[in-house]
């Protein structure tokens, strides 16, 4: 490890070691460092991600695939079932990954393009001199080192410590963040080419469940709620327990995991002198599904380019690293988190009874392509008594 780099990655996630593969193969020098002592683990994630969205940066390797989805399934809470098959459902069938095996794989790509790694080293203060992100303290092995750079990209995902440090106000309303809890569940029936989906209030108010297969009779079931959702003798693993208890009376549990995931706006600006935010750090996980491995990686990638870019010019201030803020928010992820955001505060507020009424309706639809916007337009089609409630998330969605 030396003292200077052009770049300095905090977190060696999807999004950081996107970040770490570009830049060095653009030439730069890179450290990535991850405060674990192993890549990929605990996996705090369902593992799934869009077929045609991760081949935007790597070829599928089935060493890193756990399931390949045919079919996504909605249980409504009356147990209305909808079926999206792959022809319709487009990004939302995909991959379930091993992202212990992923998240290896894409480090191990930027290590050959040249970014050095450190692992069990954690980031513990910025340098800032005159307003400006120069780099980071870094604790690791029992030492303390300064190192600089002339941009830090802070990818720590939704704890984002970095980034609070450096001044940006990363804080989530405790209704906008879901609290999660998820079990890898073996010896227990499931269709291994379907990610299965679970709404209503009982089960899991104003969020949802989920069964993701990771193999022969096995998959990640979890569930995530709203944080002000979270009460005592009604926390997420509460939840999951009765689902669990109801659904897969006789699974055996192998691992356990909980966490959060921001479901809020993304943050106000994504860069400041010498900083650049990517992932889940920048509130930039879908805020209706939780899904953040596609926008971590695509963000990451973008912001190893701009911040070439502003290297080379010499120029690594806010109003040029600015760029990618402005890119991303242009581009069709940063479009879809805003419509997804107003058709998540509208979906939680719903009842049972208006949930199933739009689970009906959605089995009378007949679309060549699914897409959420076309579902709404669907919906209030074939449901006029929705029209008046669902007039102005439309209206909203088409500005």
């Amino acid at each position: 490890m030396k003292a200077e780099y052009d770049l300095l990655i905090i977190g060696a996630g999807p999004g950081g070691a996107l970040a770490a593969k570009t830049a060095a193969e653009k030439g730069l020098s890179v450290l990535m460092v991850e405060k674990r002592p192993a890549i990929g683990t605990p996996v705090r994630c369902a593992e799934g991600v869009g077929k045609e969205l991760l081949r935007e940066f790597i070829d599928p390797d089935p060493a890193w695939i756990s399931a390949d989805i045919e079919r996504a399934t909605i249980v409504g809470p009356d147990g209305t079932t909808m079926s999206l098959e792959a022809k319709m459902a487009g990004n939302e069938v995909g991959y379930i990954l091993d992202r212990k095996v992923f998240d290896r794989a894409l480090v191990w790509q930027a290590a050959e393009a040249g970014a050095e790694v450190q692992v069990k080293t954690r980031a513990v203060a910025p340098i800032i001199e005159d307003g400006v992100v120069k780099g980071a303290r870094l604790q690791g092995y029992g030492t303390t080192t300064d190192v600089r750079a002339k941009v830090v990209i802070a990818a720590d995902g939704v704890e984002s410590k970095f980034a609070r440090w450096c001044g940006i106000d990363t804080a989530v309303p405790v209704n906008e963040i879901e609290t999660c809890a998820q079990y890898l569940l073996t010896d227990i029936d499931i269709d291994q080419a379907a990610t299965v989906f679970y709404i209503g209030n009982e089960i899991a108010p104003q969020g949802y469940a989920w069964v993701f297969p990771k193999g022969k009779r096995t998959a990640n079931v979890g569930l995530g709620i709203s944080g002000k959702m979270s009460l005592p003798g009604n926390r997420p693993i509460d939840y999951l327990n009765r689902f669990v208890e109801k659904n897969f009376p006789n699974g055996k549990t192998i691992e356990c995991i909980v966490g959060g995931v921001s479901v809020c706006q993304p943050l106000a600006s994504t860069v400041s002198d010498g900083l650049m935010i990517i992932g889940d750090a920048a509130r930039i996980s879908d805020p209706l599904t939780g899904g953040g491995i596609y926008n971590a990686m695509y963000s990451g990638r973008l912001a190893a380019q701009v911040a070439a870019e502003c290297i080379s010019r010499g120029d690594c201030s806010r109003a040029a690293l600015a760029a990618y803020d402005e890119q991303w928010r242009a581009s069709v992820m940063g479009k879809a988190l805003d419509r997804n955001y107003k058709i998540k505060e509208y979906f939680i507020r719903q009842s049972d009874e208006k949930l199933n009424a739009l689970a009906h309706s959605f089995k009378r639809i007949n679309m060549e392509k699914f897409s959420t916007l076309e579902l709404i337009k669907e919906l209030i089609k074939h449901n006029p008594k929705l029209l008046i409630e669902l007039k102005t998330l439309r209206d909203s969605l088409n500005s």
